[in-house]
C-alpha cells in the first residue's frame, strides 16, 4: 500500500489475522531482515526501488507462514544473487513450511527451484517434468 512504510506493509497481514501490533512489528522486521530490507523498513514504496518493493512483497507473503504462495516473476527486478536468496526463502517455505508455491517465470534458473515444472508454449502445456 503506497501510504504505508515497508515495515507497516509487511505487518499488515499479521494485523488482519489478529496478531497484536506489539507482536506483529518484530515479526515484520524479521521478515524484512530475511529479504535484506531491515534497513529500509521505514521507507514508503515510492522511496524504494522496484527490486526493493519486490522483496518487501515477498516478506509480506512469507510473514504469515502461508499455505499457498502465488508468485508472478518474483525475481524479475532482482540481480542474480538476490534472486537466488529470495527463491531460497520461497523454496524453504515449501519444503520446511509445507506451503504450496505456484511460481510463474521466464527464468529457467527460477524454474529450477521447483519440484514440478510445467512449460507452456502458446497457451498449451508443452512439457511437464519433476525436478
Amino acid at each position: 500500500l503506497p501510504t504505508l512504510s515497508a515495515e507497516e506493509n509487511v505487518a499488515l497481514p499479521l494485523l488482519l489475522d489478529g496478531v497484536r501490533a506489539r507482536d506483529a512489528r518484530p515479526r515484520a522486521l524479521a521478515a524484512l531482515e530475511q529479504v535484506g530490507l531491515a534497513h529500509r523498513g521505514r521507507h514508503r514504496p515510492d522511496e524504494l526501488s522496484g527490486g526493493e518493493m519486490q522483496r518487501a512483497a515477498v516478506a509480506r507473503a512469507l510473514v504469515i507462514d502461508p499455505r499457498l504462495i502465488l508468485a508472478d516473476e518474483p525475481t524479475g527486478n532482482l540481480d542474480t544473487a538476490t534472486g537466488a536468496q529470495i527463491l531460497g526463502l520461497i523454496r524453504r517455505a515449501n519444503t520446511d513450511g509445507g506451503c504450496t508455491v505456484i511460481l510463474v517465470t521466464h527464468d529457467p534458473r527460477a524454474a529450477a527451484y521447483g519440484t514440478r515444472v510445467i512449460t507452456l508454449k502458446d497457451g498449451v502445456v508443452a512439457e511437464e517434468s519433476a525436478a
